[in-house]
Formats: structure tokens, C-alpha cells, sequence
């Protein structure tokens, strides 16, 4: 008994088997056991080799946007948002903002001379008397070293500055907001 000697895929009547074509490829998205994850809430956009693929628009910040139609005078009355272009160095403002604030905080300044540099809320809370025990006790000098800026938006600046009194070093964060034309700090953090 011997088997008989043809190619697989070759019927006895030496034609070629047919070819079928394969399967495609899919996936299968098996569900965690936990919660989804914020980025798997997003859709995957998947990007072709050779292709550019178009920008996606950025996410809608916190501010309005300027490309609107401006609103006439008799009908605006509030406070508008200024671009970079229109606003001072951010730099020295918050040194400004960080040295006048623990000036005030330290009693060698009235805290009503902070009301043009701070949106009205934080002027409320900066008003109530409630400071760090580094900023109002002692006599050290208070020694602002170095000031951090980073522009995440236009028209936005965040500050962060070292402070430096009886050999100790303290951070102090702040957020400033472009309005009508000059800096105006909406946030600030005291560390």
C-alpha cells in the first residue's frame, strides 16, 4: 500500500483547489471589569502611514471667544478680556502682585492697595485677615528670588514665585487674566 504522490491543493483531476480569500481583520473590544478610564471615553483616531491627518481643533478653554461680533458700547458694560499683544510684561506684574500682597500680609502695607491689582472675590478673602504665621510674624525681610511665568492661554498668565525670609523658602502660585487692558490676578495660592 502506498500512498499516492500529488501537491496538497491539487484534486485527482490535476486541477488546482480554489483559493479562498482570507479574513479580514477586526477588533474585538472586551469590557473591563472597573470603570472606564477618562481616555478610553474618547474615540481612538487612528493615523495611515504617509498621511497627514488634519488637526483636530482645540478644546474650548475657559474664555470667550474672540472672533464673535463685539457688542456695542451702550450695550456692554462689563470688563473684556485683552489679547497678549495689548498687556504688560506678566513677569514683573507678578513679582509686583507677590511682593505687595506679603507686603500687605506683613502689615508694612494698607491691603486696600491690592484692590486694583485682584479680581473683586479674591479681594473679599484677601480682606479677612486670614494669612500664614511665616507672612505676618518676624521681622526677617521678605525676599522674592525667583518668578515663574507660563502663558497657557492668550491672554492668561500663571505665576509662581519663590519667597525667601529667615532662611526658609516659601512658594506662593497665582493666576492672572488679561481684563481692559492690564493684568488682573483672579487666583492665588500661599504655601
Amino acid at each position: 500500500m502506498t500512498a499516492p504522490t500529488q501537491p496538497a491543493g491539487t484534486r485527482q483531476d490535476s486541477t488546482p483547489a480554489p483559493t479562498s480569500p482570507r479574513p479580514r481583520l477586526h477588533l474585538v473590544t472586551v469590557p473591563s471589569p472597573g470603570p472606564p478610564l477618562l481616555d478610553e471615553r474618547a474615540p481612538v483616531r487612528l493615523l495611515v502611514p504617509g498621511r497627514r491627518s488634519r488637526r483636530l481643533p482645540p478644546p474650548p478653554g475657559p474664555r470667550p471667544r474672540l472672533d464673535q461680533p463685539v457688542a456695542s458700547e451702550a450695550t456692554d458694560f462689563g470688563p473684556t478680556w485683552s489679547r497678549r499683544s495689548e498687556l504688560p510684561d506678566p513677569q514683573a506684574v507678578g513679582r509686583r502682585l507677590v511682593t505687595s500682597t506679603l507686603e500687605a500680609f506683613a502689615g508694612r502695607r494698607p491691603v486696600a492697595q491690592l484692590k486694583p491689582l485682584v479680581s473683586p472675590g479674591l479681594f473679599t478673602a484677601l480682606s479677612e485677615r486670614r494669612r500664614p504665621r511665616w507672612c505676618s510674624e518676624g521681622t526677617a525681610p521678605l525676599l522674592v528670588s525667583s518668578v515663574r511665568v507660563c502663558e497657557p492661554v492668550d491672554g492668561v498668565a500663571e505665576v509662581s514665585a519663590v519667597v525667601r525670609r529667615g532662611g526658609r523658602a516659601h512658594a506662593v502660585a497665582a493666576r492672572l487674566e488679561g481684563i481692559d487692558g492690564r493684568w488682573r490676578c483672579t487666583a492665588l495660592q500661599i504655601g
